[in-house]
């Protein structure tokens, strides 16, 4: 506390030292409107709320926030939380320590998703340089639209997208950042709808025919919602089958394309998936790829989850085939910890096709005779107008750890996966679904009333009541997060996901027998 206390004296002491004597309190400044000589008040009472909750922010937050020996969550029923919780907006403000207050209790009683025990979702972590760059993006407050007001992040922003796009395998190409996996997959349908009938973004749905696209059932439920969205209809996305892993069959992605032209339906887009949200999948990229080029559909990659792996020597061969995609969706925010939300579409196009897609040419953003070149006015790209800058933390977390050190992000993951089957297979009661491809580590948990119950004809309908009984009993305790689903015809099992940089062989350990511990009287 009194380090960090020190830290601000410094920054504050080192800004003032830096500052024209007649911007300092008690210096007199003459100010135009009267000709006089005036003083200024230049201590904004929100500058000193600003330190104390920046305290708060790196001891409550970051500090606790990340230690073992705090809680994940302090659990509190929605009724309870809102008696506590003063969430009523008010006529009157209300003061500093009140409002410090407030900021301890919203820490307080918010999941700690940086906690090396929370397992809960595909992000985990607080990467510090990351963190850094976000604090800085919501500080400098600008919009990623054109160079004039976002000059840094502009250049930034392409520098960051090339890189993403040479690990995918594409020496040129476009891209942009999207808030979100679900919207950077709606891009992809977009844009493949625009390459295929261009005039669809004058004329409507009314002048096109009935379109198809083709994913699988194991895919993430954004392609369903993007259908939805674009007009294209969920009836009009067809399933392709997938083997026992849940990877997407070519050769029945064929069958069922041939099926739709024969139905009189123009098929145009196939979504694959590199690294499914349940299972870790990895659907056969290049063998899909030789698919799409025979029909002359668009291939999208929706490697949200599964795209990290490309900074791996070890384990890019998981998406063998990706440079062949027409788009891909890689979100930094899942497995290299970046912070939410950190999600690039990216495309090998060179023609300017998403500009074309997406440009609405307002002329009070997008002037035609600016002073400067206006290539670098990238807003029109999107659909958004106001967009938040999202390169700068990853960009900041790159130069801190380096090609190398990610690498090594990734690489452990997988290595403390493989630890973490190894351990199970060990341990009486962990059932594995099936051996992990990705960090997506998929088991039942068999308490000790039901080992040697198979033939039991309530055996599965009683194991599916397992998962959540030991999820409830983690979260009141704090202990740590988990997600469990059933999937298919398996009942609720648990899906275990190791991305949290900090994450130990003790805390793998920890999690092993806290599942031991908390299902020992079930």
């Amino acid at each position: 506390m009194n380090l960090t206390r020190n830290i601000f004296r410094i920054v504050t002491s080192a800004a003032l030292s830096r500052t024209p004597t007649h911007l300092i309190k008690g210096h007199p400044q003459r100010t135009l409107m009267d000709g006089g000589i005036s003083a200024i008040k230049t201590e904004n009472s929100g500058d000193e709320f600003l330190k104390e909750a920046l305290v708060i922010l790196m001891q409550d937050a970051v500090q606790k926030g990340t230690d073992r020996g705090h809680k994940v969550c302090e659990w509190m029923e929605p009724e309870k939380l809102h008696e506590i919780l003063d969430l009523k907006l008010q006529r009157n403000g209300e003061s500093q320590e009140v409002l410090l207050g407030y900021c301890r209790d919203i820490v307080r009683f918010s999941v700690k998703t940086g906690h090396p025990r929370f397992f809960n979702q595909l992000f985990s972590g607080l990467d510090r340089h990351a963190l850094t760059g976000r604090i800085l993006s919501e500080t400098l407050n600008t919009s990623q639209y054109t160079y004039e007001v976002a000059p840094v992040f502009v250049l930034m922003e392409e520098e960051v997208l090339t890189t993403l796009r040479h690990y995918v395998g594409w020496t040129a190409g476009d891209g942009i950042f999207c808030p979100g996996g679900s919207i950077s997959n709606m891009y992809a349908i977009n844009v493949a709808r625009f390459h295929r009938f261009p005039h669809a973004k004058e004329k409507g749905l009314s002048a096109l025919p009935r379109m198809t696209i083709f994913t699988t059932h194991e895919s993430h439920y954004s392609v369903r919602k993007g259908a939805a969205f674009l007009g294209i209809g969920t009836d009009n996305i067809i399933l392709v089958q997938t083997n026992d892993r849940g990877k997407m069959l070519p050769e029945d992605l064929e069958k069922k394309i041939e099926k739709s032209k024969s139905e009189g339906a123009v098929p145009f887009l196939v979504s694959a998936t590199c690294g499914t949200t349940v299972l870790g999948a990895f659907d056969p990229i290049a063998d899909i790829a030789d698919v799409c080029e025979r029909h002359g559909l668009w291939l999208h990659a929706d490697a949200a989850f599964g795209g990290s792996a490309l900074l791996s020597s070890k384990h890019r061969h998981l998406l063998h085939g990706i440079e062949r995609a027409n788009s891909v969706t890689w979100n930094p925010h899942k497995m290299l910890g970046v912070g939410l939300q950190c999600s690039a579409f990216l495309l090998p196009d060179t023609t300017g096709l998403l500009q074309r897609c997406h440009a609405a040419n307002a002329t009070y953003l997008f002037q035609t005779d600016k002073f400067y070149d206006l290539k670098y006015d990238t807003g029109d790209k999107s659909i958004q107008c106001g967009r938040r800058v999202d390169c700068l933390k990853l960009w900041l977390m790159w130069k801190a750890l380096g090609s190398q050190g990610l690498e090594k992000r990734v690489d452990k993951a997988l290595e403390q996966t493989r630890y973490l089957v190894e351990e199970m297979k060990a341990r009486e009661g962990f059932c594995l679904i099936m051996e992990p491809e990705f960090v997506n580590l998929c088991f039942w948990y068999v308490p000790p009333s039901l080992r040697d119950q198979q033939d039991s004809p309530d055996y599965w309908q009683r194991l599916g009541k397992v998962a959540p009984v030991i999820k409830e009993r983690m979260i009141k305790k704090g202990s740590m997060m988990v997600g469990y689903q059933p999937h298919g015809d398996r009942v609720n099992f648990f899906r275990q996901v190791l991305v949290n940089p900090a994450l130990t062989k003790t805390d793998l350990d920890f999690f092993l027998d806290e599942i031991e511990l908390l299902a020992e009287d079930l």
